[in-house]
């Protein structure tokens, strides 16, 4: 007996909504476990980290207004509604870790502690996001253009803009910060790596 193939099913917009509000949590929750460590990761939400901590203002608000210009990326690269699901999701987010920092107090025992388990649940939050067809906006838009209408490799993009992040905090933080986030960046980058695969799932954004 053979079986049939089916279309996959699109997302509603009720899964969807649930999916971003469970996404953008993770992630928040991820960065309250990075501020507990004193730490940083890569691409915008580690450079919006770098700021904060800089510049003493809030986490989200820093997040959101870094990643207005990736927005213009994501329309020409990714379509809108790819884009409009995005800047819910980085909105919800910064909104999320904003409240999450001020009702919340997460002690970690060491540094690693706080690396790892960040990278994990900022992973898993990721995961959820791209299912649904969105992102937390940031390089990787600006990656995928680049590629496309300039041949530069988005890979290579990512990685230069993350050793520049990491480059510049030397100058500001301790080699034990810059090590432990850089930890907790490979973590991330190792769950992202082993699980977002198309072929393993089946439903469509």
């Amino acid at each position: 007996m053979s079986l049939l193939a089916t279309e996959p099913q699109r997302h509603s917009l009720i899964e969807d909504a649930f999916a971003f509000l469970t996404g953008a949590t993770l992630m928040a929750l991820s960065v309250q476990f990075l501020q507990a460590g004193e730490l940083f990761t890569g691409q915008v939400a580690g450079a919006s980290l770098i700021l904060s901590y800089l510049s003493g203002y809030s986490f989200g608000l820093v997040f959101f207004i870094i990643n207005l210009p990736f927005y213009a990326f994501s329309v020409l690269r990714m379509g809108w509604r790819f884009t409009l699901k995005s800047f819910a999701a980085v909105l919800l987010m910064s909104v999320i870790a904003n409240f999450m920092a001020s009702r919340m107090v997460i002690e970690v025992p060491h540094p690693a502690v706080g690396a790892v388990l960040a990278g994990l649940i900022a992973g898993a939050g990721l995961l959820v996001l791209f299912r649904h067809g969105a992102s937390m906006g940031g390089i990787g838009m600006m990656a995928l253009f680049l590629q496309d209408n300039f041949g530069i490799k988005a890979g290579l993009v990512q990685l230069g803009f993350d050793a520049c992040i990491f480059a510049f905090a030397v100058f500001f933080f301790p080699p034990s910060v810059v090590l432990w986030s850089l930890l907790g960046a490979v973590v991330l980058n190792i769950v992202i790596t082993l699980n977002h695969r198309r072929d393993r799932y089946v439903a469509s954004s």
